[in-house]
């Protein structure tokens, strides 16, 4: 950086008074801080890199002090930086302010292939850090691995399942494949079966792979037990809320089988907790049944995470989760973003294929494309809808996609008497209880529907309770107050 880049820098820095995900601050006014190294493998494992600013004392306010010796402290961090494998190439600016010195040493960010950068003395284990908002968090095995996994090309989708046999698998389904892959590949149709098993991946030294057996096993889970899906319908917006009667959740379910089967199983578990409402389309007046979320999205977010989940040692025991809560629905995906693509450029950007033998088989059984349209087809059917764009991100070791339903209405407003609002009342003018208003207002949760729907009309006087000394009673009944407008 300039002289000038890094004066308007030491502004900021009295301005925002605090570190970044990029920005580390070190006083060095009596000497060379002597362990850099946290801080220079997490700037370094990132994409953007990091400076740290020496001469600014964090706990003293941010004050300037300055460095003892800008020289001296340049030789010394970059002892340190040679230190660190690779080895860390520091870009150095001095800046003399009011008679003080301020030195800024710029880490780039190391391509992924040579990552994680780590000091020599701690060894990759425990000498490899990230950079977690203003602080340097020691890696995770699972984080170090996966950078090992992409530089060395692992295909864990392929790796020996020694406890299943060849018989153990589905022979039609697997029969049926073969003549698949057969099909228009004359140099493949003459190979005996057990070659082509071999060649294909279906085996590995005569060995069943992972990914036969979750694509074929008569019941993939007796070997990998929590390579599979668990879906919940949550009462609220958070997990750990609970209903009425206490209840964690409205409906839970574990999803086994072959991926073929757990994608089944995954959309008819969506399926069943969505509403399904009628709309009449503006451009021609026809009825339509909507349900909450586009199932077009939803399958290609579940294929996506059934595909490209990590199949590693390291995240067997993690099953792929679908969480329904009232304003949204996420799909957690064990295993963060493969290779050198960020979550901005999903769908924009050709990835790597994290799984690339799994996903060529799903795509010869015709359950998935594999030409990388997934994220373009989720975000054009949530625009279709009309609903907010679906979040993806990248959360250490794990890769999440939200869709969020459409915006309901914020509570009701003191003579704001809509049409809902008015059906609501009238429909409230025979006693009620939670379940029947939940029902009629095509919700899951019961509790969601009193205090988002009800409540509020109760504060307002439009609507009254049975037993108003009891609010959380079991018997409790809602009802149209009779000198409410309607």
């Amino acid at each position: 950086m300039t002289s000038e880049e890094f004066a308007e820098m030491l502004n900021r820095i009295q301005k925002l008074r605090c570190e970044t995900q990029t920005l580390e601050l070190k006083s060095a006014a009596g000497g060379c801080p002597k362990k850099l190294y946290d801080t220079l493998s997490s700037f370094s494992n990132q994409d953007d890199g990091g400076i740290i600013v020496f001469g600014v004392d964090e706990e003293q306010d941010y004050r300037e002090q300055g460095v003892y010796d800008a020289q001296d402290l340049q030789k010394k961090v970059n002892a340190q930086c040679l230190q660190m494998e690779p080895a860390v190439r520091p870009l150095l600016t001095v800046l003399e302010k009011e008679g003080k010195s301020f030195v800024a040493a710029e880490i780039p960010g190391m391509d992924l292939a040579e990552r994680p950068c780590y000091y020599r003395g701690h060894g990759r284990l425990k000498g490899s850090f990230v950079r977690i908002g203003d602080s340097d968090e020691p890696m995770t095995e699972y984080e170090i691995y996966s950078y090992e996994a992409f530089r060395k090309k692992y295909q864990d989708d392929v790796r020996q399942v020694p406890r299943a046999a060849f018989s153990s698998l589905d022979q039609e389904a697997l029969e049926d494949y073969i003549r698949q892959l057969k099909s228009g590949k004359p140099n493949l149709a003459g190979l005996p079966k057990p070659d082509l098993c071999e060649l294909m991946s279906i085996t590995r030294e005569r060995q069943v792979t992972l990914s036969a057996v979750m694509l074929f096993g008569m019941f993939p889970q007796a070997y990998v037990p929590q390579l599979c899906v668990t879906a919940v319908v949550v009462p609220g917006t958070e997990l750990g809320e609970t209903g009425v009667l206490g209840e964690r959740f409205l409906d839970n379910q574990r999803i086994e089988g072959t991926i073929p089967q757990m994608l089944e199983g995954a959309l008819a578990f969506v399926r069943k907790n969505m509403r399904t409402r009628t709309i009449i389309r503006q451009a021609d007046g026809r009825r339509e049944d909507r349900t909450d979320y586009p199932m077009t999205a939803v399958r290609e977010a579940v294929i996506n995470a059934l595909v490209h989940r990590d199949y590693s040692f390291h995240t067997e025991g993690m099953p792929i989760q679908i969480l329904m809560f009232e304003d949204r629905m996420e799909i957690r995906n064990p295993g963060g973003i493969y290779g050198r693509i960020r979550c901005d450029q999903l769908g924009k950007v050709q990835p790597d294929t994290r799984n690339p033998v799994l996903a060529l088989a799903l795509e010869v059984m015709g359950i998935t494309e594999n030409r990388y349209s997934g994220i373009p087809t989720i975000r054009r059917s949530m625009e279709e809808y009309g609903l907010r764009e679906p979040e993806f991100s990248d959360q250490r070791g794990s890769f999440v996609v939200r869709f969020y339903r459409e915006p309901e209405k914020k509570g009701f407003l003191p003579g704001a008497q809509s049409e809902d609002v008015k059906n609501l009342l009238l429909f409230c003018k025979t006693p009620r209880t939670r379940k029947e208003i939940c029902g009629y207002l095509g919700l899951t949760s019961v509790s969601y529907a009193v205090s988002r729907h009800v409540m509020p009309l109760v504060e307002q006087g439009l609507m009254c309770m049975s037993i108003p000394e009891k609010p959380k009673s079991q018997k409790q009944l809602f009802y149209t107050n009779s000198e409410g407008s309607v």
